[in-house]
């Protein structure tokens, strides 16, 4: 009994396990095994591992834990499985499944369970932070600062983004009109996110400024909080995970759209009733609320459908040459990649070249670039080399985490090119 318990959600996706073939074909894709090609690190080595633990073989030791938190999640290995086992769900049960049977250590823990669900109290967390920073750590470019190297192990030297002074909640009024019209053409829920409302405000203003001047009102739910991918999709913690998505789907139970700028806020709340759901009546309330939500890209191309003589880029980007990159919650999770390229490539006075390797993991993936920084970093590495080629001056995407990753390897590897959110582009 013990070991089926400790095996509880795993068994909900077996049939992901059972259609492995073993075939090998994970290893050329997966950006781990390319920086570290130990078969455990693959998902092939890791299905054999789970399907130890399935029948008792194994129990969640330190070694498997850690062989479990080595994945970025990207979802390549799925993308190219011959017969389209879906790996990640593999992955994401048996850290709940971990975690249920032997918990979240400290620090993080305290961090998952008692501060990020409450968001005042994240939000004094992360200003009393923001001054430590402040003092403490030396300004590289734009919103980014150094670690120092005197900070021990895998975090030397490494650049985070400056808390914001004044956070989105405090910046935006909850009730935002539309400014073009009488009566709009769609009133709108708009979810923050964690980085959106902390760490990059401005991004969140540009998106309801740009969604009020098109003809949207929207709504900004001031009580709302995480989205829980920390939570739940990184550290397996679907208990905590099932408090914060009831209280999402309740508060944004009266909108018609829900919209996000953050790829990896979209792809987890779409996410609540394949994993979170575990009765029918959550099935029922996360069904109805993901099936809302929308990425800005998606919305304003997919539902507003603007003329192309509408899409313009913004004034202070005239002239420059603009890149792409893919986050992998948005494209191999929603499977949306073309929407923010028609954006793109409509936008007038600026020019968009595709890089090489565009969709390829940029090896943030949450706590993965706190606990491996040392692999995130070779991952990102190839990255940056993809972006050197290119005659850009700006890398644009879709998610907050993937700027955060892309504006230290840049820093790291010298090479001067911005890292903007699609949003910040658009006129």
């Amino acid at each position: 009994m013990a070991g089926k318990m400790q095996t509880r959600n795993i068994q909900k996706f077996s049939n992901e396990l059972k259609q492995c073939i073993e075939c090998g074909n994970c290893t050329f894709w997966c950006p781990i095994y390319q920086q570290r090609p130990q078969e455990e690190y693959v998902a092939r080595g890791k299905n054999k591992i789970v399907r130890s633990l399935l029948d008792g073989r194994k129990e969640y030791t330190p070694e498997v834990v850690d062989i479990l938190g080595m994945c970025t999640l990207c979802g390549t290995c799925a993308q190219h499985c011959p017969v389209g086992s879906k790996f990640q769900s593999i992955i994401i049960s048996a850290r709940a499944d971990k975690t249920k049977s032997k918990g979240i250590g400290f620090p993080m823990g305290l961090i998952y369970r008692q501060l990020i669900p409450r968001r005042k109290l994240f939000g004094a967390a992360l200003r009393a932070a923001s001054f430590f920073q402040k003092i403490l750590l030396p300004k590289a470019e734009g919103k980014m600062r150094h670690l120092p190297l005197f900070v021990p192990g895998m975090f030397k030297g490494r650049q985070v983004p400056t808390i914001a002074d004044r956070y989105l909640r405090d910046r935006i009024p909850e009730v935002n009109k539309a400014t073009s019209q009488k009566e709009p053409k769609y009133r709108v829920a708009y979810f923050m996110g964690c980085a959106t409302d902390f760490v990059f405000p401005e991004i969140g203003e540009k998106a309801v400024e740009y969604l009020t001047k098109n003809g949207v009102e929207v709504i900004v739910p001031k009580e709302q909080g995480c989205c829980g991918a920390p939570i739940w999709l990184g550290a397996g913690d679907f208990d905590t995970g099932r408090i914060i998505a009831d209280r999402n789907a309740k508060i944004f139970q009266d909108a018609d759209f829900i919209i996000t700028n953050c790829a990896t806020c979209s792809s987890a709340l779409k996410e609540y009733p394949k994993y979170l759901a575990d009765n029918d009546e959550r099935l029922g309330q996360y069904a109805k609320f993901s099936g809302k939500i929308y990425d800005i890209s998606e919305f304003i191309v997919d539902v507003l459908k603007p003329q192309d003589s509408a899409i313009k880029a913004d004034p202070r980007f005239g002239g420059k040459v603009i890149t792409w990159h893919d986050p992998c919650h948005l494209r191999r999770y929603q499977k949306i990649h073309t929407q923010p390229r028609e954006l793109l490539t409509k936008m007038k006075d600026i020019r968009y070249e595709e890089m090489r390797e565009a969709e390829r993991c940029c090896g943030m993936a949450g706590a993965f670039s706190v606990y491996h920084y040392d692999v995130s970093k070779e991952i990102s590495d190839k990255k940056a080399q993809s972006i050197r080629e290119t005659s850009a001056d700006i890398v644009a995407t879709g998610c907050p985490g993937c700027m955060i990753q892309l504006a230290d390897t840049l820093g790291r590897n010298k090479i001067n090119k911005e890292v903007k959110h699609i949003v910040e582009l658009l006129d």
